[in-house]
């Protein structure tokens, strides 16, 4: 299993999330509606108000999961990284796989 960061308008962050969710390439999405980015884009200091997205991915979806976020995603280069997961509760990481893959 692996979390998948992302950062984007507040706005636009529930809607990127279910559109995953509900495609079963991730099992689950938390949205934190509220962070303040600071960053340099071409050239320039930029501060935003962006959510962060936190995806719940199996390593079997990773790659097709990443590649249609960044297709919703409204930035050029929008922050996707994957963290992979060394550990957790099996029942949950079940879960995650079951849901992410439709079985």
């Amino acid at each position: 299993m692996h979390l998948v960061f992302s950062t984007c308008p507040q706005d636009q962050a529930t809607a990127i999330a279910e559109r995953l969710v509900e495609a079963r390439l991730a099992a689950c999405c938390n949205c934190l509606p509220a962070i303040s980015s600071v960053y340099w884009w071409e050239g320039k200091l930029t501060r935003e108000e962006e959510a962060l997205l936190i995806f719940k991915v199996p390593a079997a979806r990773l790659e097709v999961m990443m590649a249609r976020l960044a297709e919703l995603h409204p930035y050029e280069v929008p922050e996707i990284l994957a963290v992979p997961v060394s550990a957790g509760f099996a029942p949950y990481l079940a879960w995650v796989a079951a849901e992410a893959t439709g079985s």
